[in-house]
């Protein structure tokens, strides 16, 4: 590499490590404690690691989950950990075994349940991930392609909690796009993880990521933007249900009375709440059509919930166990 471009080269990546200390003063300021990064050694999450150690040197420390499911996970461990220590960098190895059923789901909920345990045996404030604004599009699009409602339509959010705990999740990264990432960690002269199922259209992810790269047109930042924009309008509306929630429900024995006021949207984030602290997580789609019976006068159940609609609003209660 010429002096010029090696010149160059840093200067980009001063540029993107300037970029990742500015979301992380809105996300979690220094005085907030340190972070663990998540890391698997693709290349996403590599540049998260290298750009952190430009950012903010000593404050952080990783881990990398080996969920048992690829024969070379192990050694893409491995190489995360001597990545670490060749920078003086805390790092854990966390082995997982996912539970049985969806192969994605069990490996996400086992891989996020670990590194809040990490996190909490090691005094970190909080876990980041190197989700950036391709996964957005592509999450957004795909929900797009499903019908989801706002909620779903927000994607992933900058800053939320890792799922089944209190602590921070952070996404500082999502104003970055996968290609910046890959080229930092070129340039760094590192050999990432490559992880065949990221290309196997199989999966909807990889069909809408090829869709992505086949439309020159799409500026997947411009759709991240879009998505965070979702999200705060998102947050609106779980406001305002919480007020349609205390002005509108009434506590029975055993059941709920809602008197819905406030515009459908909201009476749908209301209803998904009453049937998910009577019953189970309900489908956005149980719930819409459940909303169209009660809004004609007529009844139905969702998630093991019963709900009909009455002269002084709807009434929702457990659904009897079903005899025999």
């Amino acid at each position: 590499m010429t002096a010029t471009a090696a010149g160059s080269a840093a200067a980009a990546e001063a540029g993107l490590a300037a970029r990742l200390a500015a979301s992380l003063a809105r996300l979690h300021p220094a005085s907030a404690g340190p972070i663990g990064l998540a890391v698997s050694g693709g290349a996403d999450s590599l540049a998260l690691l290298l750009l952190m150690q430009a950012v903010r040197p000593g404050s952080f420390a990783v881990a990398t989950v080996d969920h048992g499911l690829r024969a070379e996970a192990a050694a893409e461990c491995a190489a995360v950990e001597e990545i670490c220590s060749a920078r003086a960098i805390p790092c854990a190895v966390l082995r997982v075994t996912p539970a049985p059923g969806n192969v994605q789901a069990a490996a996400r909920a086992a891989r996020y349940a670990a590194l809040a345990g990490w996190a909490a045996r090691h005094a970190l404030a909080a876990i980041a991930t190197a989700h950036h604004a391709d996964d957005q599009a592509e999450t957004l699009l795909m929900r797009l392609n499903r019908g989801s409602g706002l909620p779903g339509l927000a994607g992933v959010r900058a800053a939320g909690l890792v799922p089944g705990s209190t602590l921070p999740l952070l996404r500082p990264l999502l104003g970055f796009r996968r290609r910046e990432l890959a080229e930092v960690v070129a340039r760094h002269d590192l050999r990432p993880a490559d992880d065949p199922s990221n290309a196997d259209p199989r999966f909807d992810r990889v069909r809408v990521r090829q869709a992505i790269a086949a439309m020159e047109w799409l500026d997947p930042v411009a759709v991240a933007a879009s998505a965070g924009h979702l999200g705060e309008a998102a947050a609106a509306l779980d406001w305002a249900a919480a007020r349609e929630w205390d002005e509108r429900i009434e506590q029975l024995d055993g059941a709920l009375r809602y008197r819905p006021l406030a515009p459908r949207a909201i009476r749908l984030a209301v209803a998904t709440r009453v049937i998910t602290s009577l019953g189970q997580t309900p489908r956005g789609g149980d719930v819409a059509r459940l909303l169209d019976r009660l809004e004609a006068g007529g009844s139905g159940n969702v998630a093991g919930v019963l709900a009909r609609s009455t002269t002084d609003g709807w009434l929702f209660s457990t659904e009897p166990p079903r005899a025999g």
